[in-house]
């Protein structure tokens, strides 16, 4: 059979306008997936901020020095160096125990079977992590607040950003790059710590090998490795389930090692590293003069013995003034993030540290003869990013660290030359045979869950603000005055406009159904006899009730007295302003103590006050 020259022509044609058509399509298609992917990220990162500022807002009220030493103050009389050397060597360790036995100084075969036994789950028993602890508050005293490595003893250095208790990320690492050692020196760049299940894990393998190989091993403090932060972001719980025994002083000398850890790292006098960042006021020559080990948390002033090294010399509103420099010296290299623009403000995103632009950036560079600026501090979709006309890198090293699949992990590899080699990778399980769309979607699904969480949270707030707009009691409002509401009160600077589809239906007329934003979230168990206004405050407050009560409840057996569960609420509800009287407290108590014996199980209290959404539970049913 022949085909014609007009009909191949018209043939011809037709896949041509096919093709156009597919690749349009496909473009709209890949565009919208990066749309979905951007403002799933934007959703868990304002959410993250969201909390730290809330962390910081709340931390003088809800977390008193008072109630902070009922866990951390030591449990034990002051003891000399020695004495308390000895007392840990006593401590015995049953016949039963299978996991590694350390021995100090310790050596690579310690650390190998360290390494061998976390992969196979295994605790380190209370007297080593004791032992180790106390080595490595030995020698980090001995430690500078800024340290000074040189590239000439080593072919590079390897720089890690943030871990958050992932353990499988710091494993994949030692994988592909070698464990450290003499010939493959390590910085890790802070927030070893919270978030994820390991920590303890990661410290204990970090700090193991600080010991091993002090000139090769280098650690910086971030502002995860500070014990107010360690409450709230699940640290603090996790040592207290893992060590029952020998919890409290664990946590005790853990807050003297993370302020004795180093602030700063200078690489061959020409690139900085710290975890947060820098502003204006960020001087390395005082910095290198501040009394670190004073400053345990940055989220508290130091105590007043930091004042009374200027007592002699200066008058008492200079006295505060130097203080005040100190503390906010050490939070803006914790807490400090870059922006795009110029100048230098306050970030009251975070809470804590400042924004600072390139102008300022090149401007302490400048000051100190350097040429580059690392730092960690932000989670970054590709594990790192360059900002500042590249004068400013962000490493980020825990993989998957909003939601499986989120973002790559990275470390970066400096030689002699000083010039940043980078190394991505991501711990995979569940997502590896996910495509790309699906990825997005399990990312996305996750974030709208934590979205309307916070919605339901601050429900009457909402619709009090709903109802203003709403006269004439519709269930009605415009799209931008739904939006208008949302952003002023849970102030998370998304875009509400693009997120409406997925959070509230609209009506026949154009206009959203505002109280449809709260139909996919109920309560997870039947609510105790309290107030819809107390319930959504303790929906809001739950993670802070939690923290107070793992506080009081020494032996963290899950029970309190009545009487201790009495004093929980009068601190919580005092220092928030929730007028709830004794008699609803009592009432509360006696409806939670089931077998009458006078003790309350306060995760089955709190269980009560964990929402669900709707469509996991038809899920779950289904399935």
């Amino acid at each position: 059979m022949r085909i014609n020259c007009s009909n191949r022509t018209s043939l011809k044609g037709r896949s041509m306008k096919a093709a156009i058509l597919i690749q349009r399509w496909y473009r709209r298609y890949v565009a919208h997936l990066e749309m979905r992917r951007r403002y799933t990220w934007n959703i868990f990162q304002s959410i993250e901020y969201a909390g730290e500022q809330d962390h910081h807002d709340s931390s003088h009220v809800l977390f008193p020095p008072d109630l902070i030493s009922h866990l951390l103050d030591s449990v034990v009389d002051p003891l000399t160096e020695e004495v308390r050397q000895l007392k840990y060597e006593q401590i015995v360790v049953s016949e039963s125990y299978s996991g590694p036995r350390l021995s100090f100084p310790l050596s690579v075969t310690d650390t190998n079977a360290l390494l061998s036994a976390f992969k196979e789950e295994q605790t380190l028993h209370g007297k080593y992590v004791l032992q180790l602890l106390y080595e490595t508050k030995k020698f980090l005293k001995q430690m500078p607040n800024v340290i000074y490595l040189s590239t000439s003893y080593a072919k590079e250095i390897t720089i890690c950003g943030d871990l958050h208790g992932s353990l499988d990320d710091l494993l994949l690492i030692f994988y592909k790059n070698g464990l450290p050692s003499a010939e493959n020196p390590y910085i890790f760049n802070g927030d070893f710590v919270d978030r994820g299940k390991k920590s303890t894990e990661i410290i204990i393998i970090l700090f193991a090998f600080l010991l091993l190989y002090p000139d090769h091993m280098h650690l910086n403090r971030g502002n995860h490795e500070d014990h107010i932060m360690n409450l709230r972001y699940g640290f603090t719980k996790e040592v207290m389930q893992k060590y029952k025994t020998h919890g409290r002083e664990i946590l005790q000398l853990l807050q003297d090692v993370f302020s004795l850890l180093p602030l700063a790292t200078v690489i061959d006098n020409k690139v900085l590293i710290v975890h947060g960042g820098i502003s204006d006021k960020t001087d390395l020559d005082f910095l290198s003069t501040v009394e670190r080990h004073k400053v345990k948390s940055a989220l508290r002033l130091p105590k007043r013995t930091m004042i009374y090294k200027y007592k002699k010399m200066l008058v008492n509103y200079e006295l505060f003034h130097i203080v005040i420099i100190c503390l906010i010296q050490v939070v803006d290299i914790l807490w400090s993030d870059p922006k795009n623009q110029n100048g230098c403000s306050l970030n009251s995103f975070r809470g804590g540290g400042c924004y600072f632009g390139p102008d300022v950036t090149q401007a302490l560079l400048q000051k100190h003869d350097l040429c580059l600026l690392i730092r960690s501090h932000e989670c970054k979709q590709e594990g790192y990013e360059l900002c500042h006309n590249g004068q400013v890198i962000t490493i980020f090293s825990a993989s998957n660290y909003y939601e499986e699949g989120s973002n790559r992990g990275a470390y970066i590899k400096l030689g002699p030359e000083l010039v940043p080699r980078f190394f991505q990778y991501q711990v995979s399980r569940s997502t590896r045979k996910l495509t790309l769309h699906q990825r997005v979607r399990v990312a996305e699904g996750s974030a709208l869950r934590a979205l309307k969480e916070k919605l339901y949270a601050q429900r009457s707030e909402l619709m009090a603000a709903f109802q203003q707009y709403d006269i004439d009691n519709t269930g009605r409002i415009s799209t931008s005055e739904w939006a208008q509401v949302v952003e002023s009160v849970l102030r998370l600077d998304l875009p509400w406009r693009t997120l409406r589809p997925r959070l509230a239906r609209l009506s026949a007329d154009g206009n959203v159904e505002y109280g449809s934003c709260f139909e996919d979230i109920s309560p997870g168990e039947p609510i105790p006899p309290v107030t819809p206004n107390l319930a959504e405050t303790l929906y809001r407050y739950r993670t802070d009730l939690e923290i107070i009560f793992n506080i009081i409840d020494k032996d963290h057996s899950g029970q309190i007295s009545i009487e201790e569960f009495r004093q929980t609420w009068k601190l919580f509800t005092s220092h928030l302003g929730v007028a709830v009287n004794d008699q609803t407290i009592d009432d509360m108590a006696r409806s939670i103590d089931f077998n009458k014996d006078g003790s309350i199980d306060f995760n089955e209290f709190l269980e009560a006050f964990r929402v669900v959404h709707k469509l996991d539970v038809k899920e779950q049913q289904q399935g």
